[in-house]
């Protein structure tokens, strides 16, 4: 993935200079939400004895704030006005200079103040509606207590996915499957050749689907492996870390220690970084590695590619012990696509969990049995 050259760290820096010692990301985002909950119960409770068909302003009410959503964001976040100048400013100048695409997490709690609306703001848009509520209601005071709590509601809902969306990748709520979709989607409107013309809804891309404006490219591999199910085994092995990790990292000698049949096509011997193999078993089917990180003796890292857009990374690591290596197996997969992200947590990982298991005990057993034992194994072990 090409993330922006932009670099937000200056402006991340003078930005937090001037946020005053007294603000509370905690009492901001509390108002925000505690205010707005409240006035949506004062005006769902202004409705009685509701009818069937008035349950439609709540749907009405959502596609309505969905596309007043958009429109704003569009017309005033990213094109200036005399009558938008100071949102404009806020989320263009502000905003944006303090988040693009590869730089989209927050890193301290005071970030929230750029992230969330002014907490004045929910005062202004509910009073606002507050009189939309007296008005309507002069027709129906059940459709107006409806659609007016729910324009409320759209409000909060934005507010809370906005902050979702900037959160890091790898926080359990980033890894949600519509959140880590909106997230992706919010994530390329923050690219600066994008960011006035695609992706303008952050909470459900309907009018951005409506008026063409919806823009998606896949996230990189290591990414969507990283955002979907990490798991990590360990287990000792009796000989030194350089001879554990030459062995794992020679991809050619995979089906020593696999416990199901395996067909590797690669150079031989311990790979570098930047070397390529391709792998096929009828567990995962053909996959494409290339390996990313070699400390040799410490750590190995393999990225790989497959069919549906499987993602995998598997990570080798190596800690010298006084018998020998305590080595560690970490496997991050994922599919794209809510879809696939339940396939990938909610069928394929026990049975993930299980291989790992039974693999790390192929390895010791293989390992031990393959590679000469070194006279000085606890002496180097402890030295590495």
């Amino acid at each position: 993935m090409a993330y922006d050259t932009f670099d937000t760290q200056p402006f991340r820096g003078s930005y937090r200079a001037n946020i005053p010692n007294y603000y509370s990301a905690w009492i901001h985002a509390a108002f925000v939400l505690t205010f707005g909950t409240l006035s949506i119960g004062y005006f769902w409770g202004s409705a009685h004895n509701i009818q069937p068909w008035e349950w439609l302003a709540i749907p009405v009410g959502l596609v309505f704030f969905n596309w007043g959503e958009y429109k704003i964001h569009k017309n005033l976040g990213h094109h200036k006005k005399s009558y938008g100048a100071l949102f404009y400013k806020r989320h263009t100048g502000d905003h944006h200079s303090f988040f693009a695409a590869g730089q989209m997490s927050y890193e301290g709690m005071k970030d929230w103040r750029v992230i969330l609306f002014p907490p004045w703001l929910v005062v202004i848009y509910t009073l606002a509606l507050l009189a939309a509520w007296w008005v309507l209601g002069k027709v129906n005071m059940n459709l107006a207590g409806l659609f007016i709590g729910t324009m409320l509601l759209g409000y909060l809902s934005y507010e809370v996915f906005h902050a979702f969306e900037h959160l890091p990748a790898n926080h359990w709520i980033s890894r949600l499957p519509w959140v880590r979709h909106m997230r992706r989607l919010h994530e390329l409107h923050h690219r600066r050749d994008l960011m006035q013309a695609r992706n303008f809804n952050v909470v459900f891309p309907l009018w951005d689907w409506v008026y063409g404006t919806l823009h998606w490219e896949a996230e990189d591999p290591g990414t969507v492996a990283t955002t979907g199910v990490k798991m990590c085994h360990h287990v000792d092995v009796a000989r030194s870390p350089d001879q554990l990790l030459e062995f794992v990292s020679t991809s050619t000698r995979w089906p020593e220690w696999h416990h199901y049949p395996v067909t590797i096509t690669g150079p031989a011997g311990s790979l570098p970084k930047g070397s390529r193999f391709d792998y096929e078993s009828a567990r995962a089917g053909r996959l494409s590695w290339e390996v990313i990180d070699s400390v040799p003796g410490q750590r190995w890292q393999a990225r790989a590619t497959g069919q549906r857009g499987l993602c995998i990374v598997v990570t080798y690591e190596c800690q010298g012990t006084a018998e020998g290596t305590r080595f560690t197996r970490t496997l991050e997969y994922g599919l794209p696509g809510l879809l696939g992200h339940l396939i990938a947590r909610f069928v394929l990982r026990s049975r993930s969990a299980r291989d790992s298991v039974e693999l790390l005990g192929n390895i010791r057993r293989v390992a031990e049995e393959v590679i000469p034992a070194q006279h000085s194994v606890a002496r180097s072990a402890v030295a590495a």
